[in-house]
Formats: structure tokens, C-alpha cells, sequence
């Protein structure tokens, strides 16, 4: 049973980092219909950001801020490569967001190198169903959860988020109303940067992040958005959340080499799911 609880708990720990990328994929996706390739990126920039500036001195709290802040600039740069230009089709956008990932293991391994870096997190442990767990463990689950309920409350009560929303729902009305679609593409790539930040401050103290690092962690948030239907962003938590546990499950109950192609296979089977159905959509409709 304390193995059981001890796998169930790392994997909600593990779901929330999922979850956060997760989200700022569906994000950007809802708003401008391209999967953003280098969404791995902004948690792996954000990591290596805030291992620098605690090493330059600067305090717990702000060198993570400051890290989300560079992962967002870092979504607006990637936003203006891919959808800068009006008129670019989203296939041409997608390969637009790989060229980017691929441009800033160059960056990285120049500034940082090859090596995995990381930083210390919150510092103890409490005790919960027997259990020891790191006080990190506590800081991730309580950070993503009012992370979401932020993104729901700004996506229900702010102009910005009903902005964007709406050029997700219909494009072309909230073109007609005054919506910039590109300027909104630009600001859903801002907050899928912040969103993956997240996600690389949180992280980074438990698995050290290296410059390769951005594609397990894309993989995965595809895979939990892909889980949420690439609907709500709030939708990814529980995605996030179900692949986290299941991997957890099949690495503590099976072989943990097994986890890395779970999320790979989730995704591939839900595409094919929804892609069968949809003649049969078709059909029924004729």
C-alpha cells in the first residue's frame, strides 16, 4: 500500500509539470491552430535561467520570476518566427516552431553547455500517509493548481482572455469586431512561454534539465493535451495529471524504461480513435 501511495503521489507531482506544459500548447493552439514544436523549450530555458541567476545571487522568488519572464520573451520570439507574418499557413508555422527548438539547443549548449543543471528547491520534508515527501512535492501541486485557477479566471472575467477565446471559436468574427488574430497568436505564445516556465522552475530541482531535455518534457504535454481534447487549457490539468499517475504506475509496477514510450503511444492512439471516427461523422451525417 506505501508503494501504491508513494507511486500515486510522484505521479501527480510529475501530471502537474505535464499539465503546465499541456496547457500553454492548447493555448496556442486554440488560437492559431499550430502545435508549437518548441514548447519543451521555455521549461528548459526557464531551468537553466533561474540555475544561473541563483548562482549570480539573486534570491529564491525572483530568480524564478525572472525566469518565467525570459521563458515568455522567449514565446514571443518563437511566435514572431512562426506566425510574425500574416498569412502563413499553420503547417509552415509548425515546421517554423521545430526550426526554433532545434536553433536553441545552439543557444543553450553555448551558454550553458552540455551538461544537466539544476538548483535546490523548498528544503525538508513532510510526512503524509506515512510517507516522507519533499516539501518541493507540496510547492508543485499548490503552484499548478492556483496556476489553473488564474488561467480559468482570466480566460472567463478579462477582455484578453474573451479575445482570445473568441479568435479561437471563430476567427474571422473577431476579425470583424477589431480582434487582431496575430497580435492574439503572439499573446498566446507569451503565455504558453510563461506556462512552460512554470513548469521549468517548478521541475528543475527534481530532474535536472539539460538542453535536450525539451523533448521528453513536449512529448508528454502533447500527450496530456491530446488527453483534454486540445480544448480548455484548464482541461490539461487532469490530462496532465492521468498521464503522470499511469506513468508513474507502469514505471514502479513494470519497467520504468517502459514510461518514455507511454505518452507516445496515449497520443498516437487517441489520434487514431478520433481520426476513425470522423468518416463515420461523415457518413451519419450524409
Amino acid at each position: 500500500m506505501s508503494a501504491f501511495l508513494s507511486y500515486l503521489i510522484h505521479g501527480i507531482v510529475v501530471g502537474c509539470g505535464f499539465a503546465l506544459v499541456a496547457s500553454g500548447l492548447i493555448i496556442i493552439y486554440r488560437v492559431t491552430r499550430v502545435v508549437n514544436l518548441a514548447q519543451g523549450m521555455f521549461a528548459v530555458v526557464a531551468g537553466f535561467t533561474t540555475a544561473s541567476l541563483l548562482g549570480w545571487g539573486l534570491p529564491h522568488g525572483l530568480a524564478e520570476l525572472a525566469a518565467i519572464f525570459v521563458a515568455a520573451a522567449a514565446g514571443l520570439l518563437t511566435g514572431v518566427v512562426a506566425i510574425g507574418k500574416r498569412g502563413t499557413h499553420p503547417e509552415a508555422s509548425l515546421i517554423a516552431t521545430l526550426g526554433v527548438g532545434i536553433f536553441a539547443y545552439a543557444i543553450e549548449v553555448l551558454l550553458w553547455g552540455d551538461q544537466p543543471r539544476s538548483f535546490s528547491g523548498v528544503s525538508g520534508a513532510f510526512e503524509l500517509f506515512g510517507l516522507d515527501l519533499p516539501k518541493q512535492y507540496g510547492l508543485i501541486v499548490g503552484v499548478t493548481f492556483v496556476t489553473f485557477v488564474l488561467l480559468e479566471s482570466f480566460f472567463e472575467h478579462t477582455y484578453l482572455g474573451k479575445a482570445l477565446t473568441a479568435c479561437a471559436s471563430n476567427p474571422r468574427a473577431a476579425v470583424l469586431v477589431g480582434i487582431g488574430v496575430t497580435r492574439m497568436g503572439l499573446v498566446g505564445f507569451i503565455l504558453g512561454g510563461a506556462l512552460g516556465g512554470v513548469a521549468g522552475v517548478l521541475v528543475t530541482p527534481l530532474r535536472p534539465m539539460s538542453y535536450d531535455s525539451d523533448m521528453l518534457l513536449f512529448v508528454n504535454g502533447f500527450a496530456a493535451a491530446i488527453l483534454a481534447g486540445l480544448k480548455r487549457p484548464v482541461l490539461a490539468l487532469g490530462g496532465g495529471l492521468v498521464l503522470g499517475v499511469t506513468e508513474a504506475m507502469v514505471a514502479g509496477y513494470s519497467k520504468a524504461s517502459y514510461q518514455s514510450s507511454l505518452a507516445l503511444l496515449l497520443a498516437l492512439a487517441i489520434l487514431v480513435v478520433q481520426a476513425a471516427r470522423r468518416p463515420a461523422l461523415h457518413v451519419a451525417e450524409e
